[in-house]
């Protein structure tokens, strides 16, 4: 899986432009999370069983990065979750999971 890492403010405005030719996926991840890192690693094998070459995939580390998942929740008007899969469709979130909930299947809809 070809992961581009989210890690600056400015990138969120970018994503939003990205997203009216091509859907945006961002995973919200807390790395020293047993859970988020159980729920990361099923949705990658997840992911590797289909086609999602129509996506782009984000990964946002919360650890490192809290400030910028405030400011993806404020600007895509989600609650934080942790672990949390928001997907981005001309500039807003169509789809927002998170923990358990989170399925690959779900972002082909």
């Amino acid at each position: 899986m070809n992961w581009i890492e989210l890690n600056t403010e400015n990138e969120i405005e970018e994503i939003k432009r990205k997203s009216e030719n091509k859907e945006i996926v961002i995973f919200k991840h807390s790395t020293s999370c047993g859970i988020s890192g159980f729920v990361f690693k099923q949705f990658e094998k997840e992911l590797a069983s289909g086609d999602y070459s129509h996506i782009d995939f984000y990964l946002l580390d919360l650890l490192k990065f809290r400030q910028i998942s405030n400011k993806v929740s404020e600007v895509f008007n989600v609650r934080h979750e942790s672990p949390q899969v928001l997907k981005i469709k001309n500039g807003i979130a169509v789809y927002n999971e998170s923990h358990s909930n989170i399925l690959a299947e779900d972002l082909i809809v």
